[in-house]
């Protein structure tokens, strides 16, 4: 597993935020420390008071990303006495709405992405401005600070889009397709940026409609009929990489696909050599430590990071990689 250098530090720190909030656990629980996810005790719950802690997210329905995520902040949920909400929609002017529901239920703490900043900077500069701390994660680290947010965890697009070019680069690919799986999201259009700005060949951007994946997998198979150029796919999600796989196999294509995030079907391609490599940006971390900066904060006074984002990625994972991660994809953490 290769880290890119920019985020390498960053990572550190968020380690250690594991690792101050782990320190306040007690108990071993009844699986070895090996069997279980990080962050997870068995014994009782923080002696601190009861939390509750929302989480809005942009996800759109069967995303396997947002599963791990969910993982992490649960872990971090039930040793820090916190009551856990989540909800996501995939349009932001439905997620602004989710966000004012968890005002309205007066929470205790606010976790939120940024994918469509414009649609939810409104409701999230209110959560702020009603006395609700707020951590963003995952996607609009730009806009973070401008919001009011204690800090932003999570990968750095860009520089994750860039390591993508170089590596593809590297293994001597001359024209790359990027699959933009939800259009509009700021994070998505980074990566592929990303990839453009570093990769030698040529990069071109492909639509598809990411809550549909039969249509999706139709529209990059027709993308690579008609483009026999193209020697690389570049996924922005893990769901996406076995439609890419299936599409090439309808295409009589020759491309290497290559993705964005993991999960277990994605440990199982690079495996078969289905998959080329994949970058990691450690979803169980961002959900996790965006709880536990809410609770540290309420309980201690801290700020991860010391308020600038903290680097979660990203780290290009490949074959070589698969017998240290299939454990930790198996039971959802990774």
């Amino acid at each position: 597993m290769r880290t890119s250098r920019k985020a390498a530090t960053l990572i550190t720190v968020a380690a250690l935020g594991i690792g101050i909030a782990v320190s306040g656990c007690s108990g071993s629980g009844g699986r070895s420390a090996e069997e279980k996810p990080a962050g997870t005790s068995g014994g009782a719950a923080a002696d601190t008071p009861r939390m509750k802690i929302a989480m809005v997210t942009h996800s759109g329905e069967g995303d396997t990303f947002w599963d791990i995520v969910q993982s992490g902040a649960k872990q971090a949920a039930a040793k820090d006495n916190v009551e856990f909400l989540y909800s996501a929609h995939k349009e932001g002017k439905e997620q602004a709405q989710l966000v004012q529901a968890a005002i309205d239920q007066k929470v205790d703490g606010l976790i939120v992405t940024l994918a469509k900043p414009e649609a939810v900077e409104d409701v999230v500069a209110k959560a702020v401005k009603a006395g609700i701390p707020v951590v963003t994660i995952n996607s609009g680290a730009q806009f973070s600070k401008r919001l009011g947010a204690l800090g932003h965890i999570g990968q750095d697009e860009k520089v994750a889009g860039e390591a993508v070019g170089e590596e593809l680069g590297a293994r001597g690919r001359k024209k790359a397709v990027c699959i933009i799986h939800e259009q509009g999201n700021v994070s998505l259009e980074e990566r592929c940026a990303g990839v453009r700005k570093t990769f030698g060949g040529r990069v071109e951007n492909l639509n598809v409609d990411g809550t549909n994946m039969p249509a999706s997998t139709s529209s990059i198979e027709a993308k690579l009929q008609a483009d026999k150029d193209i020697d690389a796919i570049v996924t922005l999600g893990a769901p996406f990489a076995a439609a890419s796989v299936k599409a090439k196999e309808g295409s009589g294509s020759e491309a290497e696909v290559d993705t964005f995030d993991l999960n277990a079907e994605v440990v199982k391609r690079l495996k078969a050599h289905e998959v080329g490599f994949a970058v990691d940006q450690q979803p169980y971390l961002q959900g996790y430590l965006a709880v536990d900066e809410l609770w540290l904060n309420r309980t201690n006074g801290n700020v991860i990071g010391g308020g600038k984002p903290v680097l979660t990625g990203p780290a290009i994972v490949t074959a070589t990689d698969v017998p240290q991660l299939e454990k930790y994809t198996a039971r959802g953490t990774r």
